[in-house]
């Protein structure tokens, strides 16, 4: 599903709603989030951003939805971001985590202006964390956070690169601001002499049929640079 609303399946679908029909009924949990877990006894902030992604693309019509942007408001930290393991402890956002959220929240927003109007500020202090870290670098010693975000993955799965970040930012509209720099110069560096952009890294998961290979030009992370730089350069 989530490959399927990258892809642009159009909203309301058949086949897609009754797809949502099952994330949602299958996965929403008591406090208002989504677990598949038969282990955990709480939702996982990961999913439910790349659920609540996949229930507002498609517009599916459960007034239930709206527990799911509820849950991640509530859930967000105190830097801005969000991370699947503060039930565990964790202090420090996760770069996965945020940009699922964010994803999920933006979809929403889209879907329902009207509501939850603080979504546009939870946006605003999630894009700060992402920010403050140049979209990639450690926030203390300015090294890259890990080398797997500088590669162009298609399709991402739950995995943050910097393509990503910058393809949310923007498809949002963002202003301009000279901390994308460095995740800029990236996508200029990878722009081959003809253009495109290959595929850089594939990650681990179920493959329903083999669109692009490694190491050769992609479609799909060259129409996204392509954005991006249109954005950035009009």
């Amino acid at each position: 599903m989530l490959l399927l609303r990258r892809l642009g399946l159009p909203p309301g679908h058949p086949q897609a709603m009754k797809a949502c029909a099952l994330l949602l009924e299958k996965g929403l949990y008591g406090d208002g989030g989504i677990n598949f877990s038969s282990t955990y006894k709480y939702s996982e902030t990961c999913i439910t951003g790349m659920v609540l992604s996949i229930l507002a693309y498609f517009r599916f019509p459960d007034e239930r939805v709206n527990r799911l942007p509820e849950h991640l408001l509530n859930q967000q930290m105190l830097d801005g971001g969000w991370n699947c393991q503060s039930y565990r402890g964790a202090t420090h956002s996760s770069f996965h985590t945020t940009i699922s959220a964010l994803e999920g929240l933006r979809e929403y927003q889209k879907f329902h202006p009207g509501k939850f109007p603080q979504i546009r500020q939870a946006q605003a202090r999630a894009g700060e964390f992402l920010l403050h870290h140049r979209l990639f670098r450690s926030s203390r010693t300015g090294e890259v956070v890990r080398p797997q975000m500088t590669r162009f993955s298609f399709p991402p799965r739950w995995h943050y690169d910097v393509l990503r970040g910058l393809d949310y930012f923007q498809e949002k509209g963002a202003e301009r601001d000279e901390r994308f720099q460095d995740a800029l110069d990236i996508v200029y560096k990878r722009r081959k002499p003809d253009g495109r952009w290959v595929l850089q890294n594939r990650y681990a998961g179920r493959t329903f049929f083999e669109m692009e290979m490694v190491g050769k030009p992609s479609r799909w992370n060259t129409l996204r640079a392509l954005r991006v730089l249109r954005w950035w350069e009009g």
